[in-house]
């Protein structure tokens, strides 16, 4: 009989990480770029389903959804796989350091500290990504010179700033939800424990 509530507690949690992978894609198509920033740079809220994810099972859970809905993306044909890796990374990055602070302390505060620790290893993350791995193989795919003085620029000027924009703004739409679902995460996280 316990085998069983394990399986169904496992199939259920699946279940709702898919189902929460689904909608990140949906709310993926949902963006807006910044104004003095490149266009190609833009601010979504896909990211929400998967810090809901990493408040109600673990911080694991939301890169799966993170992942879930990367993937989902690359078979409707919606991107390039640099694009979405970049894309997987930095949610990943902001997710994680949520869940972990969240899963320590239960709080509103390791919530919004959560935000703060994601949206600053997120950016620094991206900037150092972007510089070794992203800008240079944009570069081979497109043919650019990619040289060390536009690597730089692009960082300070573009990527940088839009991924602290994007964490503020993911944390002030997030913040009031979280207060206001609260007592339905602490519920869903006894049904899994």
């Amino acid at each position: 009989m316990q085998q069983t509530n394990k399986q169904s507690s496992n199939l259920a949690r699946l279940i709702i990480l898919s189902l929460l992978g689904a909608v990140s894609l949906l709310l993926f198509f949902i963006n807006f770029p910044l104004p003095l920033l490149p266009s190609y740079l833009k601010v979504d809220f896909s990211d929400v389903p998967a810090i809901m994810a990493t408040l109600i099972f673990s911080p694991l859970a939301g890169v799966i959804v993170v992942a879930i809905k990367n993937v989902l993306y690359l078979a409707v044909g919606g991107g390039e796989i640099v694009g979405v890796a970049a894309n997987f990374l930095a949610g990943a990055l902001l997710v994680l350091p949520i869940g972990i602070l969240y899963h320590k302390f239960k709080s509103v505060k390791s919530i919004v500290s959560g935000l703060i620790t994601g949206t600053i290893i997120m950016a620094v993350g991206m900037g150092v990504f972007n510089y070794f791995i992203l800008l240079p193989a944009y570069g081979l795919m497109m043919g650019w010179d990619v040289t060390h003085s536009f690597m730089i620029g692009t960082i300070f000027v573009g990527i940088l700033p839009f991924n602290i924009i994007k964490g503020i703004i993911v944390g002030v739409l997030f913040v009031p939800v979280f207060i206001k679902m609260r007592r339905w995460i602490e519920q869903q996280q006894a049904k899994f424990v």
